[in-house]
């Protein structure tokens, strides 16, 4: 597992979600909220080692040190999946990336898309079909589509120096049901192993499968 996680170029199938609080407050006029409470995150993966491998190691060390500050981590709970994809209505729990190549003075440089583009769309399909085969290890379907009904930018500095713009949006998607699993999964657009791509179904009551710790 670990070979496949470390292929340069290759979907890595799994995402989560930005880390969150049970109640935030503005920092007095800040861009930026003040997390009060528990905190806690999603994670996601078609694949069930990265699963186990990644339960495994939270409940074998259950400490963990977020940008200087401990946690512990108190539970684990699974969560049920939708009945169905297609025609619903999605929200982001991490803003979506996506990406093409421009020409700039010579060289090809790295270009972020905006949903106010088409290619960004059509990006989006093919990264989408890229993970569908190495998950399936076959063809994958070509039905898919996006409507956007709402999209707010978010930079990340993803490296030191090195930033990605991507996109909190809330859409209806319509598609093969298999097709569409793999985006709610792995996550949609790239960069998933880095925390971008997570969504949710809007209008429907989180149901808990299992609780792990």
């Amino acid at each position: 597992m670990s070979l496949a996680l470390h292929r340069p170029k290759v979907p890595k199938l799994f995402t989560y979600s930005l880390f969150m609080s049970e109640e935030r407050q503005s920092a007095n006029g800040s861009p930026y909220f003040i997390g009060k409470g528990k905190g806690f995150f999603y994670f996601s993966t078609p694949i069930t080692e990265i699963a186990e491998a990644f339960i495994g190691g939270l409940l074998q060390e259950p400490d963990v040190e977020l940008w200087g500050e401990k946690f512990y981590v108190e539970e684990v709970k699974a969560l049920a999946e939708p009945s169905s994809y297609s025609g619903r209505t999605y929200s982001t729990l991490s803003p979506i990336a996506v990406t093409t190549l421009k020409p700039e003075l010579g060289r090809l440089k790295q270009y972020d898309l905006s949903p106010m583009e088409d290619k960004f769309y059509e990006n989006l399909r093919e990264n989408l079909k890229e993970k569908y085969v190495l998950l399936y290890g076959k063809k994958s379907p070509d039905d898919f589509e996006v409507k956007v009904f709402k999209a707010r930018p978010k930079r990340f500095e993803v490296k030191p120096g090195i930033f990605q713009r991507a996109w909190h949006l809330v859409f209806k998607a319509y598609g093969d049901e298999d097709l569409m699993r793999v985006g709610y999964q792995a996550g949609f657009g790239e960069k998933n192993s880095l925390g971008f791509g997570m969504v949710k179904v809007d209008g429907r009551r989180r149901k808990w499968r299992r609780k792990l710790r």
